[in-house]
């Protein structure tokens, strides 16, 4: 069952960063980091990070206004028996990657 969902995540991440691809305004860099659903895969929610973080509100909003057409996006391009309800997130936890990477990298440097 894990194989089945891991598959099943990396089907809807692939797909949803392809629709935020084309339908996205280009003045943010949105990117699809992972998906999460719940156990009988009746819902799905869609992690994102957004670059410059000046545009998350807009994106998410712009997003979040476009779940039926994610919707019916996967729908139209996946083979599943249930296509889930979408979420959309800010994924916080990369965030938090990214920030210790940073602080990591400068404590390295300042070692040097």
């Amino acid at each position: 069952m894990a194989d089945r969902r891991a598959r099943i995540h990396a089907l809807l991440r692939a797909l949803a960063a392809e629709f935020v691809a084309h339908e996205s305004n280009r003045r943010s860099m949105i990117t699809v980091t992972r998906v999460a659903t719940s156990r009988d895969l009746s819902k799905a929610t869609i992690f994102l990070t957004v670059y410059p973080e000046a545009q998350e509100k807009a994106a998410l909003d712009f997003l979040m206004r476009k779940r039926p057409q994610l919707r019916a996006f996967i729908k139209s391009r996946a083979a599943l028996k249930r296509i889930p309800f979408v979420e959309i997130a800010i994924d916080r936890a990369e965030k938090a990657r990214q920030r210790l990477d940073a602080l990591l990298l400068e404590e390295k440097e300042g070692s040097d």
